[in-house]
């Protein structure tokens, strides 16, 4: 490996985390998230992790606090067994056991002695991992930061500093190995300054990073997705290091996989066909996206630089150059104003440098405009997946996510960023093109409504929309539908899927359009004639034990009461109506040709039926607290009648 040949010359990296609300982003998921970023396979005095707190929480410095102590006895642990994951909630609910050490298993005399020490060593450490949880937890139901634990660290009076320094190994473990640099930030807001939410909090870890250890490279990682592989970052520095092709890569990102996923992936949240094929598809055009989280960056490019020719790296001079000799202090004091509200007034941060303003996928325009810049992509998914994260539990949380992505990426392609007008001749056609697959999720909403709801109206009043089925166009549709549906279920079921998974993502692919991207469509269209602002909106990361527990179940989660349940089970409802109404007149008229006109309409009601069962459990039989709210099965029958009589009459 080309890493091998630089051990002695490896840059640092700077690790950035955010988080923005304690209660939809639990303190003990982001600090987990945090120690397994710690524990990397990577001199840790050249390992910084940073975490920014846009919610400025007493809780989330609190746990933070907890876990810089808790990583002495971590971090130890991990080395000396080489275990994966690194994160200790993951580890702890996979490993029940101890296991063994190869080099220890070899030695058959002293196996009973090493494996009492061991399960001893285990106990103790599981134990503190347990009181670190209840500290924590305590903490959180008492609602505030007790006056003795304040007395703890000047952090609960101050808003960033420096936890860990671990710069010039002042900072050690049980074992007298140097930490990792670990800091805290919560950075200064106002109401007059748009603080540009995690774009701005990105923004703000570049500045304040670049005074600490301004590493060369820059890892961003969302706070619910902990490091699965302690190579991954080893692993990006043989792409950025290599010597024929490295100097023209401005990024490395890893797929966004998550490890709470059931076995049929009711709400198809793996994304299994976008990382795996898409993706894939991106960096064979050009080079992948970047989705915000699990990508290794060059600061240099991040901020802003331009690629030519010349822009080859030495890495033995990055790492002379980029020796801090301030104190904690120091930084601390000069870290304050680089966070402050006001610092990017009337400066190129969010336009020229840094991550993009006024688009909720900051992520994919960051990227886009790297790519136009001159700058190559990679797409890297190894075996073991490099990062793991948690995906929604409620059929809710997964609209919602599904219209801020598509709501952000329409709004991309209706401004400047477009691909085809910011990137005319300065990438591919082909990732011009690869790019509108996703940038055109939101108008695909229009299509899907029409094919949703008209056709099962018409069926209605009898009035055909397709071919009769013994006239020869008919076999051009059938052989769409079977070729697409085929050639679908064959790509799901090669990647790992099953049949059930398969069909539940049928379901999610029906469900988003009729919703979160119509949603996103109507709200970037209110947004450019002024009649909405922008969001965003931060995706629980937590349920109720219930709501779990259907979830490990496959069982579809309502609950909640939302516009977009209304117009699922409105648009369930109109094709049931019509269903019934088409088989009946079949079966009344069966003299007449109404099946030979009707026939494709029917079965493509019937598809949306079948598609819809599970929302006509939630409006009518079940009694769980997963159930449709009444509320929306008493607003959409009577919308969906409605709309009935209107077409029948």
């Amino acid at each position: 490996m080309v890493i091998n040949r630089y051990e002695k010359v490896l840059p640092s990296i700077d690790v950035f985390v955010c988080t923005a609300d304690p209660q939809i982003e639990p303190p003990l998921m982001v600090i987990n998230t945090v120690l397994s970023l710690m524990a990397y396979n990577y001199p840790p005095e050249k390992l910084n992790i940073y975490l920014s707190d846009d919610g400025g929480s007493d809780f989330m410095f609190y746990a933070l606090l907890e876990a810089s102590r808790f990583s002495a006895h971590w971090l130890p642990f991990c080395r000396k067994l080489k275990i994966e994951p690194k994160s200790p909630a993951a580890y702890f609910a996979k490993v029940c056991e101890p296991p063994n050490d190869p080099v220890m298993a070899n030695e058959w005399s002293s196996i009973k002695v090493y494996f009492s020490k061991l399960v001893v060593k285990i106990a103790l450490l599981q134990k503190s991992y347990e009181e670190l949880k209840k500290r924590i937890d305590d903490a959180m139901k008492l609602g505030r930061i007790s006056a003795e634990l304040r007395k703890e660290h000047k952090g609960f009076c101050e808003w960033d500093l420096i936890l860990i320094d671990g710069r010039e190994t002042k900072a050690v473990d049980v074992q007298g190995q140097p930490l990792p640099t670990l800091v805290y930030l919560a950075r200064e807001k106002r109401p007059q300054y748009h603080h540009n939410f995690k774009a701005g909090a990105l923004n703000a870890l570049l500045r304040v990073s670049s005074r600490i250890s301004n590493g060369p490279i820059v890892l961003t990682v969302d706070c619910d997705m902990y490091s699965n592989n302690s190579e991954s970052v080893r692993d990006a520095m043989c792409f950025f290091m290599d010597e024929e092709r490295g100097h023209d890569i401005a990024f490395v990102q890893y797929p966004q996989q998550f490890d709470n996923i059931t076995k049929n992936d009711i709400y198809s949240s793996s994304l299994t066909v976008t990382m795996e094929v898409e993706m894939a598809g991106l960096d064979a055009n050009g080079g992948p996206c970047y989705i915000g989280t699990g990508c290794f960056h060059r600061r240099d490019i991040l901020c802003g630089k331009k690629y030519s020719k010349e822009c080859k790296i030495d890495w033995n001079k990055e790492n002379t150059d980029r020796k801090v000799q301030e104190g904690a202090d120091v930084l601390e004091d000069t870290c304050r104003v680089l966070a402050s509200c006001t610092y990017e007034v009337n400066t190129k941060w969010g336009k020229e440098m840094g991550l993009k303003y006024g688009c909720p996928v900051e992520d994919v325009i960051t990227g886009l405009a790297i790519q136009c810049r001159g700058w190559r992509s990679v797409f890297y998914n190894p075996e073991r997946k490099g990062f793991l994260g948690v995906a929604p539990t409620t059929l809710l949380q997964s609209l919602v996510q599904h219209k801020r992505w598509s709501e952000g990426d329409f709004q991309i392609f209706r401004s400047r960023y477009c691909p085809f007008v910011y990137g005319h001749k300065r990438i591919p056609l082909k990732l011009q093109i690869s790019y509108c697959f996703f940038l055109l999720w939101a108008p695909n909403c229009l299509a899907t409504l029409y094919y949703a709801a008209v056709p099962s109206l018409c069926l209605l009043k009898g009035i055909p929309l397709f071919p009769k089925i013994s006239n020869p166009w008919t076999l051009a549709f059938a052989y769409v539908m079977i070729a697409k549906y085929a050639y679908s279920l064959g790509e799901f079921l090669w990647y790992g899927g099953t049949f059930q998974g398969w069909w539940n993502d049928q379901r999610m692919w029906v469900y988003k359009r009729l919703t979160s991207y119509l949603f996103g469509f109507l709200e970037t269209i209110f947004k450019s004639i002024g009649f909405a602002k922008s969001g965003f909106v931060v995706t629980a990361k937590t349920s109720e034990e219930d709501v779990s527990s259907r979830y490990e179940k496959e069982v579809m989660e309502f609950g909640a009461a939302s516009p977009m349940f209304n117009i699922l089970a409105t648009v369930a409802l109109v094709n049931l109506l019509g269903f019934v109404a088409g088989v009946k007149r079949v079966i009344l008229n069966m003299q007449n040709e109404d099946f030979n006109l009707l026939a494709l309409q029917i079965i493509l009601c019937g598809l949306v039926v079948l598609i819809n069962l599970p929302l006509y459990q939630g409006l009518f039989f079940r009694k769980d607290n997963g159930r449709m709210p009444s509320s929306v099965r008493y607003q959409s029958i009577l919308v969906a009648v409605f709309a009935s009589l209107l077409a029948w009459y």
